[in-house]
């Protein structure tokens, strides 16, 4: 839609806004899928530890943290092809409406997948290694037999009730994953509002 031009409607500054949008969004989802990351990656090297066999089943929390950098992408490559550059009299078809409107889209999107970010960290990082004292019955990795040397298990090792120990952890992980996958719809909400307002525009003529 298109009004028309002014000093008071599309000003020379009006552009500062929207790149602070596009610039925030990408900050701030990378910094939580930076934070989730790094809370859910220590949780695994713990885990590995008592359960080495469980640490690419649960590289789960650390693929769903990276996937909220891409959102932040998106959308502040969005925000950024939509900003006009001036006129060479100086002047800018870039309305304050539209700055606003994508200042608030970087904004939204930005600090959905911080939160996200954070909780799939705290999640992550507690959740598998509750899920590794489970399976392997608090039991370290080289009192199982588990380990790089499975001959250096010590005596009762084989003792273990193996099935029981794997059922309850599998269903601790069901558990887990569902926790994981609101979580991310956390940063999936802000995406699309953010993407809703991203469109709204006005140029001045």
């Amino acid at each position: 839609m298109s009004i028309p031009g002014g000093a008071e409607i599309c000003p020379v500054y009006a552009p500062l806004f929207g790149y602070m949008g596009a610039a925030s969004c990408m900050i701030l989802a990378n910094f939580g899928s930076a934070w989730g990351t790094w809370k859910a990656g220590c949780g695994v090297c713990k885990m590995g530890i008592n359960y080495p066999s469980g640490i690419i089943k649960n590289i789960v929390p650390i693929v769903m943290a990276g996937v909220l950098g891409i959102y932040g992408l998106i959308v502040a490559v969005i925000i950024t092809q939509s900003i006009k550059k001036p006129d060479p009299d100086g002047t800018t078809t870039y309305s304050l409406y539209s700055s606003y409107a994508h200042l608030a889209a970087g904004l939204c999107c930005g600090c959905s997948c911080l939160a996200a970010g954070g909780t799939i960290g705290v999640i992550g990082d507690v959740g598998v290694q509750c899920f590794g004292l489970k399976a392997s019955g608090g039991r370290r990795s080289w009192t199982t037999g588990e380990g790089a040397n499975p001959h250096d298990a010590m005596d009762g090792a084989g003792t273990m009730d193996v099935a029981v120990t794997a059922e309850a952890a599998n269903k601790l992980y069901v558990g887990l994953l569902i926790m994981l996958i609101f979580a991310e719809a956390l940063a999936l909400y802000g995406l699309i509002v953010a993407l809703i307002l991203s469109q709204n525009q006005y140029t001045c003529k």
